[in-house]
Order: structure tokens, then sequence, then C-alpha cells
């Protein structure tokens, strides 16, 4: 079996910081730190360095936000889910701009919090419904970019390219295309190399530019 997944909660409300890393902690994650302001979640990340941050984002100085772009500079490999309050469309495209790929509101169940947890924890995206179309329309409205440098994608490439844009998990592109999950990862690493991009962020927005979403 592997090693269970290391997360990090951070939330200034000792109940709900509790809570949550009781039901994580039952759900077989392991809960290395905990923490109730920015400066402590930073500090205790560097010293755990837990593969998921769950993060509030009305925190005490530093913010959530400015928590999620510390903590992905000092490693690029670490996953950041947002939990919060907020659902408003400012706060959650501060927050996936500064590299969180995940947002859940606190009305979400238990269980949507241990999935999007694995989700994040796998690579995936995950935004509570109704949040990842407020993230794409945003995307749409921006002035787009020079196309990236990079090689030819593959026909496969391209169409794991725009399931992944249409925000299907790993696990769920195997399914449809009758391939293993290591498979269709290795598909999207290629592709994120070869476009010079980071995250599935950043190609859901390619695909937007490029007029693939149809």
């Amino acid at each position: 079996m592997s090693d269970p997944i290391r997360v990090m909660v951070v939330d200034d409300h000792p109940m709900w910081r509790e809570a949550v890393e009781r039901d994580l902690t039952a759900a077989g994650f392991t809960v290395v730190a905990t923490a109730a302001t920015g400066t402590e979640a930073i500090n205790r990340f560097l010293a755990t360095r837990p593969q998921v941050v769950v993060l509030d984002l009305q925190i005490p100085e530093p913010s959530g936000v400015e928590v999620t772009a510390s903590v992905l500079a000092s490693d690029p490999s670490s996953r950041v889910l947002i939990l919060s309050a907020s659902g408003e469309q400012d706060d959650v495209l501060a927050a996936v701009k500064a590299g969180a790929t995940g947002y859940l509101v606190k009305s979400a169940s238990r269980e949507e919090l241990i999935a999007a947890v694995r989700r994040v924890a796998a690579g995936d995206s995950v935004f509570t419904p109704g949040l990842a179309a407020l993230v794409l329309g945003e995307f749409r409205r921006m002035n787009a970019p020079t196309t990236p440098p990079g090689e030819q994608l593959t026909e496969r490439e391209t169409e794991i390219l725009k399931m992944v844009a249409k925000g299907m998990s790993y696990k769920q592109i195997a399914e449809r295309l009758v391939l293993s999950h290591r498979t269709v990862q290795n598909h999207v690493q290629n592709t994120l190399r070869k476009l010079q991009m980071h995250n599935r962020v950043e190609l859901t927005r390619y695909v937007i530019e490029q007029g693939l979403d149809d």
C-alpha cells in the first residue's frame, strides 16, 4: 500500500480546524500540522512539507492567498485546496491565480472534502459546483497571450487536453478512453512540457484561447 497522503489544515477557528483534522485522520490521511495564522502556516509548512494544504482564505496575516503563493514558491509539487466560507468571484480567482488547484466552500460535505483532498493530491483540479464555470468564464474574458512555443501535440494528447479543460478527473478520462490512470497522467505531463505550462488551469485557458472547447 502507498503511504498516506500528508496534509496540513489551516483555519483560525479552533473547532472547525479540529473537526477537519478529525475527519481527514479518520479517512486515512496523515495530518502532519495545523495552523491558525498565515505566519504559522508558512513556518509549519516548511517544517513538515505536507503534500496537500487545506487552507481557509480568511486567516490572520498573511492572507490565505499570500500563503498559497508562498507555499507553492517554496515547493511547487505541493497542492493547495481552499476551504472557505466565501464563494465570491474575487476570492476564487485570487486563489486560483496564486496557484490553488482546488476550491471548496465550507458548506461542502465531509465526503466531498475527503474526495477533493484525494483528487488534488493526485493532480486534479477540484471546485465546488459553479465555481469551475466562474473560473473558465473569467479566463474566456481575458485577452489571449501569444500561444506558447512547443512541440506539436498528438491527437491523443489533444483529445485528453479537451477533457481536462472540461473538468474531468484523470480517472474519468481513463475510463472514457479505456486507458490506465498512469497513461492519462503521462499524456498530461507530456502536454504540459510541450506547451511549457505548469498546471491544469493553464491548460484549460490554452484550450479556450485556441478554440478547442467547442
